[in-house]
């Protein structure tokens, strides 16, 4: 984003950036999915790949769907799903995941990004800060979204497996989601998270372990929480209008 771009930003826009800034962080973490930008990529990654189909096995198209209603109905718990979102892909080849990773995030998520967010991440890396992104969705999801933001695949801590030959299996490394966020901070970063952003419920273990926490585009339940532990909420501009 241009200079002449950012002037643009709402006074209150601009003064967030400016709040986040003066803290000069040296390490800072961002939740992705309602954080960086609006809605949930691993989600709509999961429904567009079962529609598209060519890419995880046939005859899983059902199956994949009766589960995730399962979990809509609060039948399987959030950290579950989202492992088996990663690990239906057992046998694919990473080269196919990633492409249909871009191909997806160019086509239904870039213009989702919060401009502003993106600005962010670029002062902040400006500045020296190091910068890494915590999400539960798929990490090929998300390493195609970071292009966007400057942010090396190397600082993406987000759902994966092993990775065979090429190959996905179904062996899960990790899952970040919920206490499972610091828990991937603290085994990979292992160093002081001065700056924590994120937007749901899912995110406050992550948001409660910085010296700072910002409560970004939050939902009803964390803007709550975050109001009563003093933490700074911030919602993008023009968020009442996206989906």
């Amino acid at each position: 984003m241009s200079t002449a771009e950012a002037s643009t930003f709402l006074p209150a826009t601009r003064e967030f950036l400016d709040s986040v800034r003066r803290r000069q962080f040296h390490v800072a973490a961002f939740d992705c999915d309602g954080t960086l930008w609006a809605g949930d990529a691993g989600e709509r990654f999961f429904d567009w790949e079962l529609r598209a189909g060519g890419i995880v096995s046939e005859g899983l198209d059902r199956p994949l769907r009766e589960r995730y209603a399962a979990y809509k109905r609060g039948e399987v718990d959030e950290t579950t799903m989202c492992g088996e979102m990663v690990t239906m892909h057992k046998g694919v080849t990473e080269e196919k995941l990633m492409a249909a990773a871009r191909d997806f995030f160019d086509q239904f998520f870039v213009q989702q990004i919060f401009p502003e967010m993106r600005e962010l991440v670029r002062q902040l890396q400006q500045d020296g800060c190091e910068i890494w992104t915590v999400s539960s969705s798929n990490e090929w999801v998300i390493r195609a979204g970071m292009k966007y933001f400057g942010i090396p695949e190397d600082r993406v801590l987000a759902a994966k497996v092993e990775v065979c030959d090429g190959i996905a299996t179904d062996q899960l490394i990790r899952v970040p989601s919920g206490a499972g966020k610091p828990e991937a901070l603290r085994a990979v970063v292992r160093k002081q998270i001065d700056g924590a952003f994120g937007n749901s419920r899912w995110d406050t273990d992550m948001l409660a372990m910085a010296s700072q926490a910002f409560a970004v585009n939050p939902n009803p339940d964390l803007e709550a929480l975050a109001r009563e532990r003093g933490w700074q909420v911030y919602f993008p501009e023009g968020t009442a209008l996206r989906s």
